[in-house]
């Protein structure tokens, strides 16, 4: 039974858990939703968690330690510069940040456990489709105008970010043309997901010195032939055929469950 000071702040009880109204608000202001789809959020991610107990679904320390690591390993980074950027990027803590990936490797196995045994491999006529109906999301870059600044200092690179007037003789200075098809793929996302006159996050490189790189122009967009995103294309749509399968499986099970509507913002 919940208690009666508990429940004057509770907006949903699903199978039992508690969502309360301060859980509907923290979710508005995270997902930038209004309060009937945060709260339709929070009973779905209930739902998960109660099927993730159901199924006995687990994941390890280790496990989370390699995604972790991944993710480092994808954006250049020791794990504790990852930490670093996480702290400074969303205001997480190390352990908030695991709790975070542990959290989504266990929806990932659920996941898995619900809809990957459901879902075909897309012909190759559905991907050629997909791809003269949606063109327009595969048009890239052509080049990016770039001044790269490195150093094997990293608080003087740092500096040079936050205050652009700051001059060090340990920051070497580099004016270039990237072409997007001679970069990496990893370099390629970090430079579209900049804007036009600031500089990328620090980035380490092998030879252990660091970079970033002010981004001056994103030279006009060219399409992409069809071979060169036909993974890519098979993944997004497998990805919506996953999602269909999800969100048609917790709809039903939304319908049998126990769910109890409290009260509303």
């Amino acid at each position: 039974m919940l208690s009666a000071e508990l429940i004057n702040g509770v907006s949903v009880v699903v199978k039992g858990e508690p969502i309360t109204l301060y859980d509907v608000k923290e979710e508005m202001q995270i997902s930038r939703v209004d309060a009937d789809i945060a709260t339709n959020n929070l009973i779905r991610k209930k739902l998960e968690e109660a099927e993730i107990a159901e199924r006995k679904i687990s994941v390890s320390s280790s496990e989370v330690y390699d995604d972790i690591k991944k993710t480092a390993a994808a954006n250049k980074m020791s794990i504790d510069e990852l930490y670093e950027a996480v702290r400074n990027s969303n205001g997480l803590t190390s352990s908030e940040f695991k709790a975070r990936t542990e959290e989504k490797l266990l929806s990932q196995k659920l996941y898995s456990a619900i809809a990957y045994s459901s879902i075909d491999a897309p012909s190759e006529d559905e991907l050629k489709e997909y791809y003269e109906l949606h063109k327009e999301e595969f048009l890239r870059p052509s080049a990016f105008a770039v001044t790269i600044y490195s150093s094997k200092n990293k608080n003087a690179l740092e500096k040079k970010i936050t205050i652009p007037m700051f001059y060090s003789d340990e920051i070497k200075v580099d004016e270039q043309l990237l072409e997007y098809e001679r970069i990496s793929p990893e370099l390629a996302s970090l430079l579209e997901n900049t804007q036009s006159n600031t500089f990328t996050p620090v980035v380490s490189e092998p030879n252990g010195s660091y970079v970033s790189f002010y981004l001056k122009e994103v030279k006009a967009p060219s399409s992409v032939e069809f071979e060169s995103v036909k993974n890519q294309i098979a993944n997004m749509i497998a990805s919506q055929k996953r999602e269909q399968v999800l969100s048609d499986y917790f709809a039903r099970l939304r319908n049998s469950a126990d769910i109890k509507i409290i009260r509303e913002l």
